[in-house]
């Protein structure tokens, strides 16, 4: 059984007020505003199949790890590019993670894949070398039952509203499937257009005549370049997305007249060039600022990974697999023209990431504390263990205060961890809170209502749509 306290403070007396605050948050329905689960599991809502397809091969946090210890991905079933025979035996990938399980030791990845196990699967026996075959076919037993499926799990999660992401070329074809099936379950898409947007993608020029071709824009020019992104940003509203999300290596904003950007489209489409392409891509952020503003789509922004650091598994592997690696943000300078021009405008929500947990203190929460437009994300990625969602809130709280952060994002692939991640968030934040309270800085009462706040109400606010943002202030006027 999961320890009641688990997370909480040692101090009795401390650990007492996490247990009264982590209660009024632990039901509470989950709102996940920023995640990478394939709509498709939910559209088909079939039988998952084996346990290691299901929670081992797509985790690049598990994968990555194991690669480090000089486990192949080969071995661990990661596909290849080349199309080359990998391990598909689930049994045996579930074994070698047993083998190599002492190197989880404290990690996330272990904590959360011990709550899945348990939370999830009434599974409570430790993994080991002598125990991964029963945990396996326990784990398959229970996967082949209907209240195992999807769309039973996503009801007995308790999820309110999931937000999946699709690239801008996406034809989502997965969401349309949802709405016409009828189901009660809250799938949205998010618009995530850096593979369009980014001159250094692979494939760019490639992507940038299918964005035509979908949208009947010739984008071989800048204006027609512009007026597909806007084609396909208009799709996904239709389609409910309420972001938009954007992973760009920095967080520079840039603003270009329509000559210059239409000449920097120009150069960038004959022969693609590092400078180049972050010019473009600063100004690309400046661009869907506005766009925000038009339309009150949420802008995420998550810059600072450095993408394919590791090119042995880039070029054998693809993306995604694990070789990307954080670096040093800046923020104040990068984001000053886009805050200059839509910063005190409210129909801008600009939710802001971080990889460099350096810069919470130092610029992200200033600016969040600072402009009427900002909001500060969550810890994410490398950033969202139990440590370190405490050091986030030690760091933010001071100058952003609760109201200007956005609430949790789970950022996974791994649908089956979502209410785990969510359930350690929470704890995180009870303890936190507790502290508070017993340092005298906060009533009780008020803890109470800020952990019902980040848990869910805030983010249920900060992801809502423009016109139910207005809806929102005119009954507030009103009242």
């Amino acid at each position: 059984m999961t320890d009641p306290d688990l997370l909480f403070p040692p101090d009795p007396r401390t650990r007492e007020v996490a247990r009264i605050l982590f209660a009024h948050a632990k039901d509470l329905p989950i709102i996940s505003p920023h995640g990478h689960v394939d709509p498709w599991l939910l559209a088909d809502d079939r039988a998952f199949g084996d346990p290691a397809q299901l929670l081992i091969v797509p985790d690049h946090y598990v994968t990555r790890l194991l690669y480090s210890q000089g486990v192949d991905m080969d071995a661990l079933g990661v596909t290849r590019r080349d199309g080359a025979p990998v391990q598909t035996d689930g049994r045996a990938i579930w074994r070698l993670l047993a083998e190599h399980w002492s190197v989880f030791r404290a990690t996330p990845s272990r904590l959360w894949l011990e709550l899945t196990l348990a939370e999830v699967f009434d599974i409570h026996t430790p993994l080991s070398v002598g125990t991964a075959d029963a945990i396996y076919d326990a784990l398959a037993e229970r996967l082949a039952a209907d209240a195992f499926r999807p769309r039973a799990l996503f009801e007995r999660f308790g999820i309110e509203v999931l937000a999946t992401t699709e690239s801008a070329t996406d034809d989502l074809a997965a969401h349309a499937k949802l709405a016409a099936d009828g189901w009660s379950g809250r799938v949205v898409t998010t618009f995530r257009p850096d593979d369009v947007v980014d001159p250094e993608w692979e494939g760019w020029g490639t992507r940038l005549d299918r964005l035509g071709e979908m949208t009947g824009e010739d984008t071989l020019t800048y204006r027609g370049y512009l007026a597909a992104v806007q084609a396909r940003r208009d799709a996904f509203r239709a389609a409910g997305a309420r972001s938009t999300d954007h992973g760009h290596p920095t967080a520079r904003t840039l603003e270009l007249d329509h000559a210059e950007a239409s000449r920097l489209y120009a150069r960038l489409r004959r022969a693609p060039n590092p400078e180049d392409a972050e010019t473009f891509r600063a100004h690309m952020l400046f661009e869907f600022a506005r766009m925000s503003t038009e339309d009150g789509l949420v802008m995420q922004l998550h810059p600072g990974a450095v993408r394919n650091h590791n090119e042995h598994l880039h070029r054998v592997y693809g993306r995604d697999v694990g070789g990307d690696i954080p670096q040093a943000g800046e923020y104040t300078h990068a984001l000053r023209p886009v805050l200059e021009r839509f910063g005190h405008d409210r129909r801008l929500r600009l939710v802001l990431y971080t990889l460099d947990e350096t810069t919470f203190s130092r610029e992200l929460a200033p600016l969040a504390g600072g402009y009427p437009s900002v909001f500060l994300g969550a810890p994410w990625w490398f950033l969202d263990s139990p440590d370190g969602l405490r050091r986030f809130r030690e760091a933010a709280t001071d100058t952003a205060g609760f109201a200007n952060t956005a609430g949790f994002v789970d950022d996974t692939r791994a649908f089956c961890s979502i209410p785990v991640r969510h359930q350690v968030a929470r704890r995180v934040d009870a303890a936190y809170l507790a502290r508070l309270v017993v340092e005298g800085r906060l009533g009780l009462d008020d803890a109470a209502e800020t952990i019902a706040d980040l848990a869910y109400h805030l983010p249920r606010r900060n992801f809502a749509t423009l016109a139910e943002r207005n809806q929102a202030s005119s009954v507030r006027l009103e009242d």
